[in-house]
């Protein structure tokens, strides 16, 4: 990663913004609160430095099994190596400035504040990117479904169990499953009504959904995630092989404001993605009663 403050700048006068660590703390941030960074495969994030980088990536062959009989020959398969190209050709920018007198007489830490700030407008912005390019990608359309618990309604669960039906038909891997939609969905599975909440169903007096806050284990195996970053109310489900992503903060740097006594603090944010198995992803579009 290619960190470089701008030359003739040598001396900020606060000291507080110095390029590299703010760059790495901003990605951890960002890492920490991407949805898409932890239902794609990210392998390849180490191989990329800047705009315009490609990343080849070797196709998983399919492997062809045929009968045998004892003494007979064993038919012998050539394995393919087909490429996928992973091009980096995404890029968002960030850029604000920090007074010299406010920083020196603020109580606030400036650069956590700048830090959590900045990685969470990068997270928002490259979610809503990302996601729509997998929903794009989807090789199943459930439709339209009419969520919630009245008559003539799709109860959540048996929406899950639909999605991963569909999975199972393409022999996607149960493991490393997922699904992702927003707060409405949830909002239906945090219901009194849901059989999430009572016990008889769950095994236990301690539910696995709480106060609509997505559990840390799975339902119908998938790992549940919420989002407020997709165009429409949409539900996703998935598989982490599904897509391929890569991104990096390519570059930090502070400069001096010719105009006022501040620095100008600015980055760039690279990614690219790419759908690798349109199988592996399903989506659906959900609609909810008012009441």
């Amino acid at each position: 990663m290619a960190i470089s403050k701008s030359a003739g700048y040598d001396n900020l006068p606060s000291g507080n913004f110095l390029p590299i660590i703010y760059s790495q703390k901003v990605q951890k941030f960002f890492r920490t609160a991407s949805v898409v960074e932890d239902i794609t495969n990210t392998d390849y994030a180490g191989e990329i430095d800047n705009y315009g980088d490609t990343v080849n990536i070797i196709k998983e062959p399919t492997i062809s099994v045929s009968s045998y009989t004892r003494g007979g020959a064993i038919n012998i398969q050539n394995l393919a190596d087909d490429q996928i190209q992973l091009i980096i050709d995404q890029a968002n920018a960030f850029a604000f400035k920090v007074d010299d007198i406010e920083e020196r007489q603020s109580h606030i830490n400036f650069e956590a504040l700048a830090t959590s700030s900045g990685a969470y407008a990068l997270k928002d912005s490259y979610d809503e990117n990302v996601l729509a390019a997998m929903v794009a990608g989807a090789g199943t359309d459930l439709g339209t479904i009419d969520t919630g618990h009245g008559s003539g309604d799709t109860d959540p669960l048996n929406t899950l169990a639909s999605g991963a039906k569909t999975l199972h038909a393409s022999d996607v891997p149960t493991d490393n499953r997922w699904f992702v939609s927003t707060p409405e969905f949830y909002e239906q599975l945090a219901q009194s009504s849901s059989k999430l909440l009572d016990a008889s169903v769950t095994g236990d007096a301690a539910s696995p959904l709480r106060n609509g806050q997505v559990m840390a284990g799975q339902i119908q195996g998938f790992k549940l995630y919420m989002t407020n970053n997709f165009a429409a109310l949409s539900g996703l489900f998935g598989h982490m092989s599904s897509t391929a992503t890569a991104n990096q903060i390519a570059k930090t740097e502070v400069v001096r404001d010719p105009d006022s006594f501040s620095d100008i603090v600015r980055g760039l944010h690279v990614f690219g993605r790419k759908v690798l198995r349109t199988e592996a992803l399903v989506k659906a579009t959900f609609t909810y009663d008012s009441d």
